[in-house]
């Protein structure tokens, strides 16, 4: 079981203070908060089904009286027209709750949806596909969430859990050797170090430098090739990681080059929001 994102609550409320605020007024001036009613929630679209988690924890703290009954399971592939959750109790709380709900929804099974489109893409290739930081700000736990239960992995959460030496890096620091020596320096022993190579010499020198972790930046697909074959004679044990120019077409050719892992923004980035619909009938 994927575990639920530890911030999820923190993120539903302070969705609600931004949509809800003081209160729904529309709500309360025209629906009778004795009104009873029950809520469908219909997948409109092919596609995973990612955050019932969020769209319980939404009613929850709308009004924890409410219902809620999941119909299909997290991770579930479904067509148009499926029934997915439905909750029950004042129409007057469902109708606050509803657009959050499906917003979260709605975002969260489109990027399960789009990975789950990049995982198929890959064939079976033994290779890890992997996200990025490139996130939504404020909603990086539930996209990254979102991600596995598409079958992809996650890359590093945070600049906090991870070293990871960049062009810029490499930069301001003087060059590959001088940014991996300062890192090793700084870093303790369990803590992996990864440096963007933007060529064949850079990743030599980054691996010579003592860094284990290679990332293979925009490389044409015969050089990428050539590369993973060479960098594999060396008696150091490298962990090979593909990024840029990741995209469905490309896919199955990067695989194919021996890489350990595939990392694509565009699992998050790119990925488009999903057709769910709540649909509500009184009692």
């Amino acid at each position: 079981m994927i575990p639920i994102p530890g911030d999820l609550p923190a993120i539903v409320a302070r969705s609600l203070i931004e949509d809800v605020g003081p209160g729904d007024i529309t709500t309360r001036a025209v629906v009778d908060p004795a009104r009873r009613g029950v809520g469908t929630v219909l997948a409109k679209d092919d596609l995973r089904l990612c955050g019932l988690p969020a769209l319980r924890e939404v009613f929850r703290q709308v009004d924890p009286t409410l219902e809620v009954r999941e119909l299909k399971p997290e991770g579930a592939d479904l067509l148009p027209i499926t029934p997915v959750a439905r909750v029950s109790g004042s129409m007057a709380s469902i109708l606050t709750g509803e657009r959050l709900a499906l917003n979260l929804l709605q975002r969260m099974s489109g990027v399960a949806t789009q990975t789950r489109r990049y995982v198929a893409a890959l064939g079976g290739a033994n290779v890890r596909l992997v996200d990025t930081r490139k996130t939504t700000p404020g909603l990086r736990s539930v996209e990254k969430y979102a991600v596995r239960v598409g079958g992809g992995h996650n890359h590093r959460f945070a600049l906090y859990d991870g070293v990871m030496i960049k062009d810029n890096h490499i930069e301001a620091a003087g060059g590959v050797a001088a940014a991996v020596s300062a890192a090793r320096a700084s870093a303790h022993h369990l803590l992996a170090i990864q440096v963007e190579c933007e060529s064949l010499a850079q990743a030599h020198e980054a691996v010579d430098a003592g860094a284990r972790v290679l990332m293979l930046d925009n490389f044409e697909p015969d050089d990428l090739s050539a590369a993973v074959t060479e960098l594999r004679q060396r008696p150091e044990e490298l962990v090979l990681e593909a990024s840029g120019r990741v995209r469905l077409d490309t896919l199955a050719a990067m695989a194919a080059t021996g890489v350990d892992v595939i990392s694509s923004g565009a699992l998050i980035h790119q990925a488009r929001w999903v057709d769910l619909s709540l649909e509500i009938v009184a009692q």
